[in-house]
């Protein structure tokens, strides 16, 4: 997946007549007594930790196509998603980073890296510390990548873990999901990554450039909202905020 298929047309949402909230570059939020900012890639940044966060990276999907079924996609997927990983920490410059699990799209996938991009996942980690959180298709991934590994970790008031917890956990920050949201009107629709929160718990976006999503108004997402949500559509340079009732099933 390119990223401009992760790009939200601003023209289409004007043309859609929805007025929303946005912001030039990401959105701010409250959780857990933390300040955080949802930024436009699909990256969150707890600036008073100097921590980035990431989910589901997904690296090394499309070798893993390759191996179990011969199915060859370009390979190109996991060189994008480093770049664009790379823009975020030069803008930011964190101290520490968590990968919130499913780095890899299967535990082979250190093992399948090019030399070019194990290099770069390398030098991503210099100067800074890195927490590689597991998840359901990276568990077993523990050695060859650099970094620190567990299965979730406290910040402040926050709790990081793979998957949303059954119960709701104020200040949890969870991946797994790939949340999308989807807004229709006037015959026209669109359909983009996005951060989902009720301001007591946070689901993020996955920030692989090979990765598909779930949209919001599934199922497996009233359990963990029973209140309502708001959805932070990723758009091309913004974020916008929408409510529950204003997206659309699939």
């Amino acid at each position: 997946m390119s990223d401009s298929s992760h790009r939200f047309d601003e023209d289409a949402i004007l043309a859609l007549g929805l007025r929303l909230e946005k912001t030039a570059k990401a959105a701010g939020l409250m959780l857990a007594g933390e300040t955080m900012t949802l930024d436009r890639t699909g990256a969150l940044w707890l600036e008073a930790h100097r921590t980035l966060v990431v989910s589901d990276l997904h690296l090394e999907k499309g070798s893993s196509f390759a191996e179990r079924s011969g199915q060859f996609l370009p390979p190109y997927d996991t060189r994008e998603t480093l770049s664009c990983l790379h823009e975020v920490i030069q803008r930011l410059d964190p101290a520490c980073i968590v990968a919130l699990g499913d780095s890899f799209h299967d535990a082979r996938g250190p093992e399948r890296l090019e030399p070019g991009d194990r290099a770069m996942v390398a030098a991503l980690q210099v100067g800074r510390d890195w927490i590689w959180i597991a998840g359901n298709h990276d568990a077993t991934v523990r050695e060859g990548i650099g970094g620190s590994y567990c299965e979730n970790v406290t910040i402040g008031g926050l709790t990081l873990r793979h998957e949303p917890s059954a119960k709701v956990e104020e200040g949890e920050i969870a991946g797994h999901l790939h949340p999308c949201g989807k807004v229709t009107m006037r015959g026209r629709s669109v359909r983009r990554r996005c951060f989902v929160t009720d301001e007591s718990r946070l689901v993020m976006p996955a920030f692989g450039a090979f990765t598909g999503g779930l949209n919001v108004r599934a199922a497996a997402f009233d359990p963990l909202f029973p209140r309502g949500f708001t959805a932070h559509l990723l758009g091309d340079g913004r974020v916008f905020a929408i409510g529950r009732a204003m997206l659309g099933k699939d």
